[in-house]
């Protein structure tokens, strides 16, 4: 092989090897994203990963006393999709420092395809007030709800 050729595979192999770290510097950086939600009293606190997959749930002890279990669930549910929505927004900024230009990672990973963007900034705790619910009035501060009513006592 003449120097020239040589010269030639040593560079696109140099190529090759700096392409390599960087791809793998980029599966780091994406699964690294975590991002927190919680509600503004902090009584419920969710964490996504980068993919929106749940990772944790962290709820105050007296957060059954606070809200009925169909509330919790739906706080949880809002959170976790708050949160997911800003994981594949922190995703979206680390695949745009190596896509191509004019390549949008928002629709690479299934993002807002329609240009709407989220009101809540990046990189921040998203805090929801989800301990008043506009459907249910009731007072459940005496716990009341935990216990059974009359048609649910078998004594």
């Amino acid at each position: 092989m003449s120097t020239d050729h040589r010269a030639q595979v040593e560079e696109l192999m140099a190529d090759y090897r700096r392409s390599r770290e960087r791809l793998a510097e980029t599966h780091r950086d994406l699964s690294s994203i975590a991002e927190t939600a919680r509600t503004k009293d902090g009584s419920v606190q969710v964490v996504v990963g980068p993919r929106g997959v749940l990772r944790e749930v962290v709820l105050a002890d007296d957060v059954y006393e606070r809200q009925r279990p169909a509330q919790l669930a739906a706080t949880i549910v809002r959170l976790t999709a708050a949160a997911a929505q800003a994981a594949s927004r922190r995703a979206a900024d680390v695949l745009a420092e190596v896509l191509p230009a004019g390549t949008d990672p928002e629709l690479l990973l299934g993002g807002d395809v329609d240009g709407e963007s989220d009101p809540v900034p990046r990189n921040e705790s998203r805090h929801f007030d989800d301990n008043v619910d506009e459907d249910i009035d009731e007072d459940f501060s005496d716990g009341s709800w935990l216990r059974p009513g009359p048609a649910e006592r078998k004594w």
